[in-house]
């Protein structure tokens, strides 16, 4: 079995040279790069496993690509970043990043989340196929795309999808936080809740959900949530 491919994208050589030999020491292969142009450039070629992508960097705007990333591409997204100030946390997985680790980090603890997203990514594809029907909608996990019943498309990141299809997984039952920590890996706490009511947030707002009385994703106040749909996998 191939070892799961990383790629690092920081204009600080030390930064990539720590990150690049911690990660093959721990079993990974890795590519490095200096710039957005090369990285993005890299992608039309292969798509790694896990992208870490430091937001300060010289010919982009680090969130813009981000988002891109969540959209367009298959791979988990982790910010590495010396922003650390609670609304870049946020923009951060608003826009699709699967997990922030902010500067300067502890090199074991970035393979630890990446070893956590990559025991969550697998996990919630093998037991299903890749298309979901629910309620008036489409969701194709290969394409990263909802389509309601008239053909309209709204694309969603990698990281709603992993919520939403650990939702579409066990319909009309309790999913705790616990049992999501479980599933879908990433930082533990008060991080791993924010980032779960973020992406949530956002898939209510993409199945075009009253946030006050939401008919699919329901909130169980102090427990979890369940989705409420009936689900038919094609």
């Amino acid at each position: 079995m191939s070892r799961p491919l990383i790629t690092i994208l920081d204009d600080e050589p030390e930064i990539r040279q720590i990150l690049t030999e911690t990660l093959e020491e721990a079993g990974f292969r890795t590519q490095s790069f200096s710039r957005a142009r090369e990285f993005e450039a890299s992608l039309n070629r292969v798509t790694p496993d896990v992208c870490l992508v430091d937001l300060s960097l010289p010919d982009t705007d680090g969130l813009a690509l981000v988002h891109r990333l969540a959209l367009e591409q298959g791979a988990a997204v982790i910010i590495i970043s010396g922003r650390a100030q609670v609304q870049d946390r946020v923009t951060g997985l608003e826009l699709g990043a699967d997990d922030y680790i902010t500067k300067p980090f502890d090199p074991a603890e970035v393979v630890a989340r990446i070893r956590a997203r990559l025991r969550g990514g697998p996990r919630t594809v093998a037991t299903t196929g890749n298309t979901a029907q629910f309620s008036g909608w489409t969701a194709h996990f290969d394409r990263y795309i909802l389509e309601d019943d008239t053909g309209e498309e709204t694309p969603f990141s990698h990281a709603e999808g992993e919520v939403l299809r650990l939702f579409l997984e066990s319909p009309k039952r309790l999913i705790s936080r616990a049992q999501m920590q479980e599933s879908l890996g990433g930082g533990a706490g008060e991080s791993f809740d924010r980032a779960m009511d973020v992406r949530i947030s956002r898939l209510r707002t993409k199945l075009r959900e009253d946030p006050k009385n939401p008919r699919l994703i329901k909130t169980i106040y102090g427990a979890g949530y369940i989705f409420l749909g009936d689900v038919s996998w094609l």
